[in-house]
């Protein structure tokens, strides 16, 4: 639809008025004629969709398809609960991502957060869905149905996005971590487990390759995104003891699952290469100070962020139980 024209000069006032009103007088008959078409189109459609869709529900997908495993494989208590706490790890720092959807600093960014963000959450719904079988529970029950103390996540994930380079820094120990412990856990005698690791090793790979090309980008750059990073690296390396540390758990383990400890060689060389290629030597951000965090996530004691994450994820399923969309 054009709008009215502007009359050509050297006319008079009551001619440019009279030819204003014909045209408006026009576009509105006009305007009419296509909102009535677009209702009779609109009413057509929804007599159509009532009598050729039925009644179409979310809740009528196969999910269960996209999970990893051995379907009908059921879980022991100790092989449920070491599925608990990567479930657990994935699933949080995935909703810490999800966050820097419309945030990051560039639209691709947007994307490539979201994207990994999904890759940890179909790693949080297979282990999780797993672990849910040794008592009969969901995947989205254990998410949305367990209270802060019943989380196994390692302190690392819960913590605050804070500025991009912490988000970075995160991802970055995250991912060279998950990177050594999917690769072990491929060998696993559990086929879920192994089955479930294979494919994640996969997307790991991606996830660890995006975190060193901003690590090295930012140590780069500006001076102001060399000191976010460095600050970040101080803020967070206190979280990576967590990871490494071997407990009761593990002994019932043997030949099923790696020992937290043994994934600390392969990560701290990935490490050192990456800082090393960034000109990051460990004075320049480890504050001897502060030590490393106790950490207490793999036994349900949790930092003070954990808590307001899970009332926001949380708050739809608990408001509104066994609702179908």
């Amino acid at each position: 639809m054009n709008a009215p024209q502007p009359p050509a000069t050297g006319r008079d006032a009551a001619t440019v008025n009279a030819a204003y009103e014909a045209e408006a007088a026009s576009h509105l008959t006009e305007h009419s004629s296509v909102s009535a078409g677009v209702a009779s189109e609109a009413h057509r459609a929804s007599d159509f969709s009532s009598t050729a869709h039925g009644d179409v529900t979310v809740d009528e997908l196969d999910l269960a398809a996209e999970l990893s495993g051995v379907p009908s494989a059921k879980a022991t208590e100790t092989q449920a609960e070491y599925a608990l706490r990567l479930g657990d790890d994935a699933l949080i720092l995935s909703q810490r991502l999800g966050w820097w959807i419309s945030r990051a600093p560039e639209l691709e960014e947007d994307m490539a957060l979201g994207n990994i963000a999904l890759d940890l959450l179909g790693h949080a719904r297979s282990l999780l869905h797993y672990a849910g079988t040794a008592s009969a529970r969901t995947e989205d029950e254990l998410a949305y149905f367990r209270d802060e103390h019943e989380f196994r996540c390692a302190w690392l994930f819960e913590q605050p996005n804070g500025d991009f380079a912490h988000t970075i820094v995160r991802g970055l120990i995250a991912a060279i971590w998950m990177q050594e412990l999917y690769t072990a856990l491929s060998r696993s005698t559990d086929a879920s487990l192994a089955a479930i690791a294979a494919k994640s090793v996969k997307e790991v790979a991606y996830h660890r390759d995006h975190a060193v090309q901003w690590t090295l980008r930012l140590a780069g750059g500006t001076e102001e995104s060399r000191r976010r990073l460095l600050e970040a690296l101080t803020d967070l390396w206190v979280y990576t003891e967590e990871l490494f540390r071997d407990d009761e758990l593990h002994e019932r383990l043997e030949g099923v699952a790696p020992r937290p400890s043994s994934l600390r060689a392969g990560y701290v060389r990935v490490w050192n290469a990456v800082l090393a290629e960034a000109e990051i030597a460990p004075e320049d951000y480890v504050d001897r100070k502060i030590g490393s965090s106790s950490g207490g996530g793999r036994h349900g004691n949790h930092s003070t962020h954990l808590g307001p994450l899970l009332a926001e994820m949380q708050v739809l399923a608990r408001r509104h139980p066994g609702a179908t969309w």
